[in-house]
């Protein structure tokens, strides 16, 4: 009996039954493809046969067993042999798709660890930070931007500026993401020198504009110290 087959199995199952059912019309008569000739001198006929015997033998092939197994069998016997190499092969496509499977799933998990590739703290919400962070968050996300590139905007104004609006330097940067001069955020702003808000939506178009992201801007900082 041919044993209840996957979906995979099920297709080799289809084809062997066809090439078995050609091989029968061919041999149920006569064993001897010469006495069929004969009996049937069309040249249909006769390609009819060819292909019958050609699909025979190399199902005969594939199947470790066949020839042992077949030797001067009938038609019957010769069903059962072409029954279990279905058997045989739907395991063994079926054993390749599960190999696939994993791998698939492996490469999907492994994927999945790696979302995170800038390797800072990514926050859940918003509700994570407090204060200009939070504005900063909220801002970033109404631009377009993920939380995972929150958490490179935070890390990287932790580094710039603690996120102190009233940050300075020597050489002239300020605010919350240290623009140079200082006076570059009034474009967002006349209050630059005293409202977050305007030097985070500054300091956004900036990243945006010349590194495309927040992590890119945390990457280019992380290679060289500054963005």
């Amino acid at each position: 009996m041919i044993p209840l087959l996957t979906r995979y199995g099920a297709k080799v199952a289809a084809v062997l039954v066809l090439a078995l059912g050609a091989v029968i019309a061919v041999n149920a008569v006569t064993d001897d493809p010469s006495e069929q000739d004969a009996q049937h001198p069309s040249q249909a006929a006769a390609e009819q046969q060819a292909d019958a015997e050609e699909a025979y033998e190399e199902v005969r092939y594939l199947h470790v067993n066949y020839i042992a197994e077949t030797a001067g069998a009938d038609v019957s016997v010769k069903a059962d042999a072409l029954a279990d190499f279905a058997a045989d092969r739907a395991e063994s496509l079926n054993s390749a798709q599960e190999d696939a499977d994993q791998a698939e799933a492996e490469a999907e998990a492994e994927a999945e660890a790696n979302t995170n590739p800038t390797s800072v703290d990514v926050p859940s919400d918003c509700s994570d930070y407090s204060g200009n962070k939070a504005t900063g968050c909220a801002m970033a996300l109404e631009r377009g931007f993920d939380l995972e590139q929150v958490g490179c905007l935070v890390a990287l104004w932790n580094r710039e500026s603690g996120w102190n609006e009233y940050a300075a330097n020597g050489i002239g940067a300020y605010g919350i993401p240290q623009a140079l001069p200082g006076d570059k955020m009034a474009s967002e702003g006349s209050d630059w020198e005293t409202n977050p808000v305007t030097q985070i939506s500054w300091g956004l178009g900036y990243i945006e504009g010349r590194y495309g992201t927040p992590c890119e801007a945390w990457n280019h900082s992380e290679e060289v110290g500054w963005y």
